[in-house]
């Protein structure tokens, strides 16, 4: 799908529909499929470069285990991105090199005859248990009973108990998740065995390095997506890498955003205000989101780089009339109040933070890690609201015109007229929906290029077109004189 920015002077190749936004004509549309959150994980369990679907706590469980020993990030991340309340979550798990799958191998006579291997890498593989024994209803037929710890996950029964009747029961069942069979030489029936572990699981968290999360730009390049996260706190270097590639990829015409985070060390620091504001100015990008808070349920207390999980579901699950600014967080307390000072400077150096007001936790700020707008910006663009607007107008305006103007329509002013109503008509319903001003917008044909004395003139195939809206914005700060009689 092409599409993204264009200049007079470098015009692009590609067929598309090709977009700016400058301050005096930013454009916005209601979502069509957008909140789409990819959170980075490590696990000790579940596929690996695989994205998967998650859809609640168990889907967790289930896909890569409730645990967070071995440096698993799954769980928590997963967790707090549902809590934000996307419209969809996908996981992403990364392993390095040592990642294994347990196993167990299955003997009659000292003669190995059965083969089980964990479905995935990771430790979690190491808690099954494999039981052979007579068929408690039937002993003339055996049984195979798979176990995590002391909960039964599956049982098989065989009427021969051979070594391929218990393989191909166990490949055949949907329902099981957790080992794969394989019959070794000619099989056998297997001897009875009580509790045997499977072993040599290892989850491959401990080596990851910054190249294997750059590997993974070129997977996330080729999913559908609105928002990421990553579940560490990056160091420099990377955070930079991530922010060169959101640069690239938001103007080729994907336009994701990105959310990170610092350490709990930075978190609970005295200076966590200017380590936090120091990431941003590094970063200093409409499209990233700096989190600068930690925040804690219960007795558990998350980085802010985990919390980057909760605001990226938060960012997509919000139409586009909404606004992150004051928004209540289904948390107990931040893992340090920011005074008064801190939380200006923050709003300012481009800090998404959170605080306890005394009754809840509240977003203080809709602010993205933009702290200097580039040329043809203004202070809107440091706001994840406008951002949102702005990207989703261009996402559905580029699906819209390659579906139904690229290739089909002829360029003639009827045919340009036709276009030009149709963006009149999906502006009328973005000021319905109270996400531009109601009255002053327009769509005309770029004055630059058409007219009778045009500076520049369009190619045959070329349309350009000139966007007129005000944005609006929620009530952040409101003043007022009390007048005592």
């Amino acid at each position: 799908m092409a599409g993204g920015t264009w200049e007079s002077t470098n015009r692009p190749v590609l067929p598309g529909l090709y977009m700016n936004f400058q301050a005096a004509a930013a454009s916005a549309v209601q979502p069509g499929n957008r909140g789409t959150v990819v959170v980075l994980v490590k696990g000790n369990w579940g596929p690996v470069g695989e994205f998967v679907e998650i859809g609640s706590e168990t889907a967790i469980s289930t896909h890569f285990s409730a645990d967070s020993e071995n440096g698993a990030t799954a769980y928590n991340s997963l967790y707090l991105a549902l809590l934000g309340g996307p419209k969809k979550l996908l996981a992403y798990r990364l392993a390095d090199n040592t990642a294994k799958a347990a196993s167990v191998t299955l003997s009659a006579d000292d003669k190995a005859v059965l083969k089980l291997d964990a479905k995935y890498t990771g430790t979690r593989g190491n808690g099954f248990t494999v039981t052979v024994q007579p068929s408690i209803t039937d002993n003339t037929r055996k049984e195979l009973r798979l176990y995590e710890g002391t909960r039964l996950l599956r049982t098989y029964t065989s009427a021969d108990g051979t070594a391929k009747s218990f393989a191909d029961l166990l490949n055949a069942d949907e329902n099981n998740l957790y080992v794969s069979a394989s019959v070794i030489g000619d099989g056998g029936i297997p001897s009875d065995v009580a509790g045997i572990a499977l072993a040599g699981g290892a989850s491959g968290n401990a080596g990851l390095l910054n190249a294997d999360y750059i590997a993974a730009q070129t997977a996330l390049e080729g999913e559908e997506f609105d928002v990421v996260a990553l579940d560490f706190a990056a160091d420099s270097a990377l955070l930079q890498s991530f922010s060169a590639w959101v640069k690239r990829v938001r103007g080729e015409g994907k336009r994701v955003t990105m959310v990170i985070g610092g350490s709990t060390a930075d978190d609970v620091s005295s200076k966590a205000a200017a380590t936090a504001a120091a990431r941003s100015l590094a970063l200093n990008f409409e499209g990233i989101v700096n989190v600068g808070t930690g925040v804690r349920i219960g007795t558990t207390d998350y980085s802010s780089a985990q919390t980057s999980a909760y605001v990226a579901g938060l960012i997509a699950g919000q139409r586009l009339n909404e606004s992150t600014t004051y928004h209540v967080a289904p948390f107990d307390d931040v893992t340090r109040r920011w005074t008064r000072s801190e939380q200006e400077q923050a709003v300012k150096n481009g800090v998404f933070i959170f605080f306890y007001d005394g009754r809840q936790v509240k977003a203080l700020r809709g602010v993205n890690s933009l702290v200097i707008p580039g040329a043809g910006q203004n202070n809107a663009w440091k706001k994840i609201r406008s951002i949102r607007v702005m990207d989703a107008i261009n996402s559905d305006l580029q699906r819209a015109a390659e579906d139904s103007y690229i290739g089909k329509v002829n360029n003639t002013e009827e045919g340009r007229l036709a276009l030009i109503g149709a963006m009149k008509e999906y502006l009328t319903l973005l000021a319905q929906s109270s996400v531009i001003e109601a009255s002053g917008f327009d769509v005309i044909l770029d004055p630059a290029y058409y007219g009778e004395s045009p500076v520049l003139r369009p190619e045959a195939d070329q349309v350009f077109l000139q966007w007129n809206v005000k944005l609006t914005d929620v009530m952040e700060q409101l003043f007022g004189t009390f007048y005592v009689q």
